[in-house]
């Protein structure tokens, strides 16, 4: 099956179809592009770095099935839990330390949530495809509700919701210092970094992205804060860029933290990243039906909380 796009906000081809593929490389899709795969308003481009404009065309000749056949995903029993499950989707709970999906420097050895899908398909005696059941994305370190589909129409009405922002994606996060104002909207475009390219930042430049994340303190000791972090768009990192753009980094993000808070995180004895997708709201791909999923939270970050004498949220 190929796909036809319109675009709603400017951006990079390879970005873009990063988006639509979550479980698909970015060099694999680059790869797709410069062997002429893709069409921008009917005429082939072979650039990744190609810029799209609100209201361009976008075509994917390759087919899903070939464009998933660059790594074999054997089945892995990883003991994922399942937080939900109908016909047509399930959420799991990620834990932490596990990629969603291969990606450059990892090893045909390495496992990820990918395989532990695979497995769950095969004890449903469902066909698994890798290109038709990841609908979005959480970083490796970052726990909670991840929602798979179980079918290719389904990944597509799922793959919708996200596209129109009608899903509600909630996180809690535990982040240095005491942010004020305590609540707020932080509304900062993101892109990747102009130095580091395993970092994104906040940019303000014709290929940075639209990003707004809203917070609020839940509990405060003043050198620790327990944030409820709302997403309205879903950028990489972005919860963790934007935390850290205001002062406040998640507590145990080696890649966003300071050299404060690090040394806090690690005088309060904090193992891991605390950031976890807590709560999960979309619409039934086949009924309307709104479906709420909670994961709780994982063992090292209510530790941390009783550490630092924080309750734990209410639900």
């Amino acid at each position: 099956m190929s796909f036809q796009w319109t675009i709603t906000a400017p951006q990079r081809l390879d970005a873009f179809l990063a988006d639509q593929h979550p479980a698909v490389s970015r060099a694999r899709l680059q790869k797709m592009i410069v062997s002429g795969g893709v069409e921008v308003n009917g005429e082939e481009v072979t650039k990744p770095a190609q810029k799209l404009r609100e209201g361009d065309s976008v075509f994917q000749k390759m087919e899903n099935e070939e464009l998933s056949r660059e790594t074999t995903i054997a089945p892995l029993d990883l003991h994922l839990p399942v937080l939900y499950e109908d016909k047509e989707c399930l959420v799991l709970s990620k834990p932490a330390g596990i990629a969603v999906h291969p990606g450059a420097g990892m090893g045909s050895e390495d496992a990820t949530i990918l395989h532990g899908i695979a497995h769950l398909f095969a004890e449903r005696d469902l066909p698994f495809s890798r290109e038709s059941v990841l609908v979005h994305r959480l970083d490796k370190e970052t726990t909670g509700c991840l929602l798979v589909a179980k079918n290719a129409q389904s990944h597509l009405a799922l793959q919708k919701q996200f596209a129109q922002r009608s899903v509600s994606k909630t996180y809690l996060a535990l982040v240095a210092g005491q942010p004020d104002p305590p609540a707020a909207m932080i509304n900062a475009p993101i892109g990747r970094n102009l130095t580091d390219r395993t970092k994104m930042s906040v940019l303000r430049t014709s290929i940075s992205r639209e990003a707004k994340t809203t917070y609020r303190t839940l509990e405060t000791t003043g050198k620790a804060t327990l944030v409820q972090c709302d997403l309205h768009t879903g950028r990489t990192h972005q919860i963790r860029v934007h935390m850290s753009s205001v002062g406040h980094p998640v507590l145990g993000d080696v890649l966003y933290g300071s050299s404060a808070s690090s040394a806090f995180g690690k005088t309060s004895g904090i193992e891991g990243m605390c950031l976890h997708a807590w709560k999960l709201r979309f619409l039934s791909p086949t009924k309307i039906q709104e479906i709420a999923v909670q994961a709780p939270l994982p063992l090292p970050f209510t530790l941390a909380l009783e550490k630092l004498h924080i309750g734990s949220p209410d639900s």
